[in-house]
């Protein structure tokens, strides 16, 4: 067994024995500033769409209702915890100031469209809302906004996964590239937690 189809059993197999709400919170957290991306959730929340073990609209309408919980999380903790309060308690989750600060700039360059527009880029969506509760932005404009553009996103991967699964023997024939592929991207990931992590020691060491 190669280590994508051992990834995909695993997680598939953990998601399926706790249901919907391993989707609920795993994107809770992808919304607020934990390193979880959704790119590796809702693709294997699809697999389950395929095996008709979840429903398409079960799985948009809880991850959605995930999205927009833990974006309101942010949202109110700039909101009335304000950059004094991002800057004590962000380093218990490893929030990288310089990725906090580059959002913010991003989100004054392009207004309040940058809650949809985040939500397909990387690192921008986990800190997105955070900016937007500094800002004072209308809250109903940032449901909605978040609404949709976490919906789309979310559907997206998960129709990804159920694509995948669907013609998962065409993906095992590749399975020697499709192996080094996702090696590469869990090296990606783990070098961005530990170069938060470093950063994050640094930066408490000079203070």
């Amino acid at each position: 067994m190669g280590i994508t189809e051992f990834l995909a059993e695993y997680i598939t197999g953990f998601m399926e024995s706790t249901g919907y709400i391993t989707v609920f919170f795993g994107m809770i957290m992808e919304s607020m500033v934990f390193p979880v991306p959704s790119e590796a959730i809702m693709p294997f929340a699809g697999f389950l769409i395929a095996e008709g073990r979840f429903s398409f609209l079960g799985v948009i309408g809880i991850s959605t209702l995930g999205s927009i919980v833990g974006s309101l999380i942010s949202y109110f903790i700039g909101l009335y915890g304000g950059r004094p309060f991002v800057n004590k308690f962000g380093k218990y989750v490893l929030l990288d100031q310089e990725e906090l600060n580059l959002t913010e700039r991003f989100f004054r360059k392009h207004g309040e469209a940058t809650i949809f527009i985040s939500r397909f880029i990387p690192v921008v969506r986990h800190l997105i809302s955070l900016p937007a509760g500094l800002a004072k932005m209308n809250l109903w404009k940032f449901v909605i906004l978040t609404v949709l553009g976490a919906g789309l996103w979310n559907a997206f991967l998960a129709y990804v996964g159920f694509y995948l699964k669907q013609n998962w023997e065409v993906v095992m024939k590749y399975s020697r590239i499709v192996d080094i592929v996702v090696l590469v991207i869990l090296a990606v990931l783990v070098g961005m937690f530990v170069r938060r992590w470093w950063r994050k020691k640094t930066v408490d060491s000079r203070r």
